[in-house]
């Protein structure tokens, strides 16, 4: 199977302070808020979709769900029909749930290592322009709205899963050491897997890293360098906690910094990442986390 899967599409959130997410959102991120169905929510924009990330007031913060965008309806029945012979639990969307994501068709699926993940396709376009009051803009489009990096224990099974079932492809693996991400000391190797389904050189990364929200990362991309510099400097106006110096991935080369999220997960904030062609690429194995910078401070990572 190929190619059915085209990019990630939106996050949807649980969040105990939506104030701080507004502020972090608008004022740290640089992304445009947006309308919805639910009063509630928060509605964070980055182009035309009427949301990229959706946050919602919960008990706890957690990553409620990963949606990923198909070209259309055929697609997607194909994907369920995939789903079925693989013996997944395939959950289709009743109407609230269509009108709450403004789709005209969405499944949702539980992957190996219990991360929820939702397949939609025919979301609704917001005519209104996405326009960052700090001139942000971000690469969407074809590459969808950045990677996330979920965590995933058993590797056999998310990678199975994710590239047989999926169809998404292994572009590159790290080899991890267990110590650093505060694990025993192991003879087994530990592998983080970077997988793609479309031009970005992923949009899925799977870790053996603990993430108590469900999310290590997302990582979302700027038009230009200075986006990410000016990105660095609201986070020290707004006191936002940056937990990397700025550096440049050794595989997708991407240029970026970490910051926290008032969730407690991470956002990489990046320029410059590397798009491929499967036709040509080849998946290796890499050492090396950065070429250089990205220190951490008082652990995190990847």
């Amino acid at each position: 199977m190929s190619n059915l899967i085209r990019s990630l599409g939106y996050l949807r959130v649980e969040a105990t302070d939506l104030p701080a997410w507004r502020d972090f959102g608008v004022k740290v991120l640089g992304m445009t808020e947006g309308r919805g169905p639910d009063p509630q929510a928060l509605y964070l924009r980055m182009d035309e979709l009427p949301a990229r990330i959706v946050v919602v007031p919960g008990e706890r913060d957690r990553l409620a769900a990963s949606g990923w965008e198909l070209a259309d309806p055929a697609a997607l029945t194909r994907l369920v029909g995939v789903l079925d012979e693989a013996g997944i639990a395939v959950k289709p969307a009743g109407a609230d749930e269509l009108a709450d994501r403004r789709v005209s068709h969405l499944i949702s699926v539980d992957d190996p290592a219990g991360n929820r993940l939702e397949f939609f396709c025919g979301v609704a376009l917001d005519s209104r322009p996405a326009l960052s009051s700090y001139g942000t803009r971000f690469v969407t489009g074809g590459q969808g709205m950045g990677h996330v990096v979920l965590p995933a224990r058993d590797d056999v099974a998310s990678l199975r899963f994710w590239s047989e079932v999926l169809g998404f492809r292994l572009r590159d693996s790290m080899r991890l050491v267990p110590e650093h991400l505060g694990l025993p000391p192991s003879d087994k190797p530990l592998w983080m897997r970077f997988l793609g389904c479309g031009p970005r050189h992923h949009s899925v990364a799977l870790a053996p890293i603990p993430a108590p929200t469900g999310l290590v990362h997302l990582m979302i991309e700027t038009e230009t360098l200075d986006d990410v510099g000016r990105a660095i400097d609201r986070c020290a106006r707004n006191k936002a906690p940056m937990i990397s110096t700025l550096g440049r991935h050794a595989n997708d080369e991407m240029v970026s910094f970490y910051v926290r999220t008032p969730s407690g997960f991470d956002i990489e904030y990046g320029y410059g990442g590397l798009t491929v062609d499967d036709d040509t690429w080849v998946a290796r194995q890499t050492t090396a986390h950065s070429v250089w910078g990205h220190r951490f401070f008082g652990g995190g990572g990847h």
